[in-house]
């Protein structure tokens, strides 16, 4: 397989870490990218912006990053390094200056399904691991979803309350992936950040861990996002 000219870096979310993207991760080394799987703590913003601007610098390439659900913010603030060539965004947060996580899930539409997220420890979040796989994973094999609640990563509310500064798909191409059976960031929300973004969108069914359920779907996202920039270049 050929060296396509860009890289990608794959940003996770919160309460999991870069393990998940395995599936995504391999489908693109097969096609000939090359992937760079970030680790972030979910400590802060502002370490996670960190960390995923070191991933990019170690890139060969003109990068496509890409961010899941919390991921989003991180690759908002961290996109406008000039070596990003585009952004993607998987069912994702997609900010606007001085946005946050907090402020986005602020006020839910009535109806709309409320994530089990405990109260907070030591500054720290987790999900109900009871209700981990019917709100976040209800596609992904039983087992994993099993053992993705019992491996949970404690996401810092300070991360949660990082507000971004200036978003990077105000001067990037961005594209976007709306999971329809997502159950922690309603579609109707994808689908509103997306446009405001000026994303180019796609749909899938598949849960909030579609980038674990459906990694063939995510791959030609990203794929397509990879193909655009090369164009541009």
């Amino acid at each position: 397989m050929t060296d396509k000219p860009v890289s990608v870096v794959l940003v996770h979310g919160g309460f999991v870490d870069g393990s998940g993207w395995q599936g995504v991760h391999d489908i693109l080394l097969h096609d000939g990218y090359e992937v760079i799987v970030v680790q972030n703590p979910t400590i802060s913003l502002a370490d996670d912006v960190v960390v995923t601007r070191r991933a990019i610098a170690a890139a060969k390439h003109p990068v496509v990053l890409v961010g899941h659900s919390y991921g989003g913010v991180v690759i908002t603030e961290a996109g406008n390094d000039p070596k990003v060539s585009s952004l993607a965004y998987i069912a994702a947060f997609a900010p606007d200056a001085g946005e946050s996580v907090d402020s986005l899930i602020a006020n839910p539409p009535p109806g709309a399904p409320v994530p089990p997220i405990l109260p907070p420890q030591d500054g720290f979040l987790k999900l109900d691991s009871s209700k981990f796989a019917a709100s976040c994973a209800a596609d992904v094999d039983p087992a994993l979803a099993q053992f993705m609640a019992d491996s949970q990563v404690p996401w810092g509310v300070e991360a949660l309350a990082g507000k971004v500064t200036s978003p990077a798909w105000k001067s990037k191409p961005s594209h976007y992936l709306v999971a329809t059976d997502d159950h922690m960031i309603p579609p109707p929300a994808q689908r509103q950040m997306a446009q405001r973004a000026g994303a180019q969108v796609v749909e899938t069914g598949g849960s909030h861990a579609v980038y674990v359920s459906k990694p063939r779907a995510v791959a030609e996202l990203i794929e397509q996002a990879a193909l655009a920039a090369v164009e541009l270049t």
